[in-house]
């Protein structure tokens, strides 16, 4: 027997407000989240049992940890490349 189902309507979202909070560990590290939704609907043919709308989210969580020290190691090899590129200098962050 076939399960039946829900039909939604997708929605767009705009973020209001800032999407990205950042936190400092007290080791003086920064741990930055940020929030997206990838999909977003309302259903068009069902009803919460109170009779809301009911939403369905699919929302998407980014967690970047930045060290206290701010230092990162890149191997000599990609160095050569990179200094063989007629590029602008990029500063070091140390």
């Amino acid at each position: 027997m076939s399960e039946s189902k829900i039909q939604f309507k997708r929605l767009d979202a705009k973020c209001i407000g800032t999407d990205t909070i950042v936190f400092r560990l007290e080791d003086g590290a920064r741990v930055k989240v940020k929030m997206d939704l990838e999909r977003a609907g309302v259903a068009i043919d069902y009803k919460n049992p109170d009779g809301t709308p009911h939403y369905q989210i699919g929302p998407s969580v980014k967690v970047t940890v930045i060290p206290s020290e701010k230092s990162y190691y890149l191997p000599k090899s990609s160095l050569k490349k990179i200094a063989s590129k007629k590029t602008k200098d990029i500063p070091f962050i140390r």
